[in-house]
C-alpha cells in the first residue's frame, strides 16, 4: 500500500492510493490535505487501489469536511467494480462526484 499526493497548480490536490486503502495510510492521507487553502479542490484517485475498508471510508468523510462538506470539492476517481460496489452500498454516491 503506498499514497502520493501532487498540488496541481490549478489548486486541485490528487491523492493516489495504490494497494489496500485502510488504515495504514491514515496518517499520510491526512497529511496530504490538512493546511492547504480553502479553496483547493481534490481528487482521490483510486486506480490502482485493490481495496477499501470502513476506516478509508472515515478518513473520506474526514477529508470532506475539511473541504466544507461540499461534494464537488472532493471528487472519487477510477474506484475499480468492487470499490464502486462498496462506495454505491454505503451510499458515498450521495456525498461524493464518483467518476
Amino acid at each position: 500500500m503506498s499514497l502520493t499526493s501532487e498540488l496541481s497548480p490549478d489548486g486541485v490536490v490528487t491523492i493516489k492510493i495504490t494497494g489496500n486503502f485502510d488504515f495504514g495510510v491514515h496518517n499520510s492521507f491526512r497529511d496530504a490535505y490538512e493546511g492547504k487553502e480553502e479553496s483547493v479542490s481534490y481528487v482521490i484517485d483510486l486506480s490502482e487501489a485493490d481495496f477499501i475498508d470502513s476506516s478509508a471510508l472515515g478518513m473520506l468523510l474526514l477529508l470532506r469536511e475539511h473541504a466544507g462538506n461540499l461534494s464537488e470539492r472532493v471528487v472519487i476517481r477510477g474506484a475499480g467494480d468492487v470499490i464502486r460496489k462498496v462506495l454505491s452500498n454505503s451510499k458515498f454516491d450521495t456525498l461524493f462526484k464518483i467518476e
